[in-house]
């Protein structure tokens, strides 16, 4: 099994040789206020579904909420909410870095696209960096990940730096196997004297083939997904629906196996919403 990286102790930037605060896109360090927006949301919808589910224990013989009955639902929508609020952090985390990825890797092929038609018309490396530079402009704002990282390579080249160390390096702050293996082709070339046109035209290729057959796959398992998150919603809607229609229904919730019951439920709930998102990501 492939263990998963720790990547708390990694630094968010990295200093590259032209002495440029470079992205490390591996890692996404939360703002304040992003932390405090998701916290304060994943624990309204665990605080809300807690009392769904587990709301009213406690009452009297005669159905009436007791003062243990309310402090059990305090008790219980705060547990349960700072337990959502801790386990989503770093699934959103995730999510945004994933995200990121997406969105870099596709900038990534505009700029290989850019660098075969200026190499098939006679540039040399240096001006075709920054021929790409010019036409990415046209296509994205000077803010976006991938004319970050040209400008940092038009600067280094400027400087004397070695283009291919600077795709390795950014190769490796990607987290993109793709990237990383273009650095490292485009170094060995480079440094041999291949036919570089061809190296960058098959490299364009196959990553163009790659998002393409990705969109297809995401295309279609939508309607899953969709359905997916459709089955876990369900359960929350059907219990709020009884609870509201027939209180007396409602109180098998709160005995002994009534809570018994749900937890099973709800555990089996949410295994299978887990199985479910990893049967779904499927890579390519």
């Amino acid at each position: 099994m492939k263990k998963k990286k720790n990547t708390q102790n990694i630094p968010t930037y990295e200093v590259s040789g032209t002495n440029r605060k470079m992205i490390n896109y591996k890692v996404y360090q939360m703002t304040s206020n992003e932390k405090l927006l998701y916290f304060l949301l994943a624990f309204v919808i665990g605080a809300i579904v807690a009392y769904l589910f587990y709301g009213g224990i406690g009452k009297d013989d005669y159905g009436s909420p007791t003062t243990l009955t309310y402090i059990l639902d305090v008790s219980i929508m705060a547990v349960i909410g700072v337990v959502t609020a801790i386990l989503f952090l770093p699934i959103r985390r995730e999510q945004i870095i994933e995200a990121r990825r997406k969105q870099l890797r596709k900038q990534f092929i505009d700029l290989l696209d850019s660098l075969a038609t200026s190499i098939a018309s006679g540039k040399n490396v240096h001006n075709a960096f920054m021929a790409a530079r010019e036409d990415l402009l046209v296509q994205y704002q000077p803010d976006a990940y991938i004319m970050q990282e040209v400008d940092n390579i038009v600067s280094g080249i400027q400087n004397n730096l070695d283009v291919g160390a600077m795709l390795i390096n950014f190769g490796e702050r990607s987290g993109i196997q793709d990237i990383r293996t273009f650095g490292r082709v485009f170094e060995l070339s480079y440094s041999k004297g291949a036919n570089l046109n061809d190296v960058i035209r098959n490299c364009h290729l196959i990553l163009s083939n790659k998002c393409e057959i990705e969109d297809e796959i995401e295309t279609k398992v939508a309607s899953n997904k969709n359905e997916q998150n459709i089955m876990v919603i369900m359960p929350i809607i059907l219990v709020a629906m009884i609870k509201m229609s027939d209180p007396d229904f409602a109180g098998n919730f709160t005995t002994p196996t009534g809570i018994i019951c749900t937890t099973i439920a709800v555990g089996a709930f949410v295994g299978a919403y887990l199985l479910g998102r990893k049967i779904l990501k499927i890579e390519v």
